[in-house]
């Protein structure tokens, strides 16, 4: 009976397969994985170009920033935004614009077609902040002056740049 039964000595380990390669078998799937790094490099490359193209919104809006907390305590900062709203027009624009000539209802008209429009009386409120005298800057609404505000930084935000 011992005769028919290998012994313990005699048995072996099983060979294991060959481990699988990463490498892909076929020509198929390599072709796929470089049209997908050629497409995710361009996207890569879109987004860079895209964040360097806005740098100018968001050095724009952190000094709108720096303005509405001025302007919460003191009526005469809001002095600066309609000089920061033109500068932000003027960096978004192709040289040679149509934005810089600009003033009044002219100057609203051209804010509103090319982003968010101002509250309705946008145009006088950004003249007397940028031309009226310190009195009369320290009479505007404050909820008035809270809502240009408001409306600026959602311009900046929103507004289309021109290519």
């Amino acid at each position: 009976m011992n005769a028919e039964l290998p012994g313990l000595d005699q048995l072996r380990e099983l060979p294991l397969p060959a481990p699988v390669s990463y490498w892909p078998q076929t020509w198929g799937w390599a072709v796929l994985a470089l049209l997908l790094a050629v497409v995710a490099g361009g996207l890569a490359l879109r987004g860079l170009r895209r964040w360097r193209r806005n740098r100018y919104r968001r050095k724009a809006l952190s000094e709108l920033g720096q303005i509405e907390a001025a302007a919460a305590s003191d009526p005469l900062a809001a002095r600066g935004l309609p000089a920061l709203l033109k500068r932000t027009a003027l960096a978004a624009q192709a040289p040679g614009g149509k934005a810089a000539p600009l003033t009044g209802e002219a100057w609203a008209a051209w804010l509103a077609r090319n982003g968010p429009p101002l509250p309705g009386d946008g145009a006088r409120l950004l003249a007397t902040l940028a031309y009226g005298p310190d009195a009369a800057v320290r009479t505007l609404d404050p909820a008035e002056v809270r809502r240009l505000l408001a409306a600026a930084r959602h311009w900046m935000e929103r507004h289309h740049v021109a290519a």
